[in-house]
């Protein structure tokens, strides 16, 4: 399996020779089934893929999926032997930084707590085999919350986590990983160009210093205008980004893709790659909505007990408080069940990610399957293949069908 340094050469020279361009597709693993639908989806189309999981979603303590780096690493080869593919999967961390993760901001940790732990989970994705480590040191909550991060903090912290990484990696052997950094992707609008081009100019010169110019990251991740409410794909912006970056050998990664309106223009514009997590989980949500309507109508007609699935989904996405996180600000002093109907739908959609694994909703589900049997055969298939069409329709976007054959495997 190639380097992903290696792959981003070769989608560089195949834009500059007029050769059809790809962007990798990196799933958002915020779910077994997501997991494997992507796996699924790799197999079925012959594409690279990429897993771009969170320390909230994966980690040596406390991950939502319930799996740390190494369980996630393994479950990515059980369902890769489940549908006979052998082509290439890659494991990555998404935001590896101080107070990245939900519990370090609500346990109040201090920036020397936080960077420990930080220091811990990559060592665990190092050693778990991941091959791409995106270090994100752009939040410090030490700062009032308009006060923005001097970005020669980020740039010293951004050297500081990859000469740890590599220190680490080096010292035990392990084979070479790729990274990506970014400074600014989650409040919408465009990229800062000055601020963009500063931040490449010293972190060249302290990657340097610290004789780690074999470690330049292969992606940058900058604002392309899409963010969780907005999904128009600015191509001016991209390309811009495209001659700064691929003189160097490195390209852009958008975060926040979900439900963009125009994937298809990101590998012309030269989008090395692009992140898509919560319309995923969405998709599952809404599969899952649908399987409870239809275990309505057989539990009513068979007088059997209901699992009750959307309504234990409901409670626990309430108890959770994650849903709190997302949060517009003329709603914070509302309640959950104060909210509108709309914003109550988008919030369970969202929010679902969080507790798939909490025994409840696991019990609820487990039953719902169990009285759906009667009708469907395999309800789990069900949701795993509505998540796989909306994980080809990006495959497509990015020109990724047969892409072992023309990136490498």
């Amino acid at each position: 399996m190639k380097n992903l340094n290696e792959i981003i050469k070769i989608q560089i020279s195949r834009k500059e020779h007029g050769e059809k361009p790809t962007t990798l597709l990196a799933v958002c693993p915020n779910s077994s089934a997501v997991l494997e639908a992507a796996i699924k989806s790799a197999a079925r189309k012959r594409s690279i893929m990429l897993f771009a999981a969170t320390l909230n979603q994966v980690d040596f303590e406390d991950g939502y999926t319930g799996w740390t780096p190494g369980e996630f690493v393994n479950q990515i080869q059980v369902y890769a032997e489940k549908y006979q593919w052998n082509g290439p999967l890659y494991p990555c961390l998404d935001h590896g930084g101080p107070w990245l993760k939900d519990l370090h901001t609500l346990n109040n940790l201090s920036y020397a707590e936080t960077m420990g732990k930080v220091k811990i989970s990559i060592k665990a994705c190092v050693k778990a085999g991941y091959q791409l480590l995106h270090i994100d040191p752009t939040v410090d909550r030490t700062f009032p919350s308009n006060h923005t991060i001097p970005l020669g903090l980020v740039v010293d912290r951004t050297v500081e986590l990859i000469a740890f990484a590599e220190q680490y990696r080096r010292e035990n052997y392990f084979p070479s990983i790729a990274y990506e950094v970014g400074t600014e992707e989650v409040h919408g609008g465009l990229v800062d160009f000055s601020r963009f081009n500063q931040f490449l100019t010293l972190l060249r010169k302290q990657m340097k210093e610290k004789e780690l110019d074999d470690c330049w990251p292969c992606f940058f991740v900058a604002q392309v205008g899409t963010d969780l409410h907005t999904t128009i794909f600015n191509i001016q912006a991209s390309q811009r980004l495209y001659s700064m970056l691929a003189p160097n050998g490195s390209l852009v990664k958008g975060h926040y893709s979900d439900w963009v309106e125009n994937p298809e223009e990101y590998p012309s514009t030269g989008m090395g790659g692009a992140n898509v997590g919560p319309e995923f989980t969405a998709e599952e949500y809404l599969a899952l909505k649908e399987l409870a309507n239809m275990e309505v109508e057989i539990t009513s007609q068979l007088n059997i007990e209901p699992s009750n699935f959307l309504n234990t989904l409901q409670e626990v996405v309430i108890e959770s408080g994650r849903w709190k996180k997302w949060l517009h600000p003329d709603e914070l002093d509302l309640n959950f069940m104060d909210l509108t109907l709309h914003r109550k739908e988008w919030l369970l959609q969202t929010g679902s990610r969080y507790i798939w694994t909490d025994y409840r909703v696991q019990t609820a589900r487990k039953k719902m399957y169990e009285n759906l049997s009667i009708r469907i055969s395999d309800p789990d298939e069900y949701v795993v293949d509505k998540i796989t069409r909306v994980i080809e329709k990006y495959i497509e976007a990015f020109n990724l069908q047969d892409s072992i054959d023309i990136l490498g495997g």
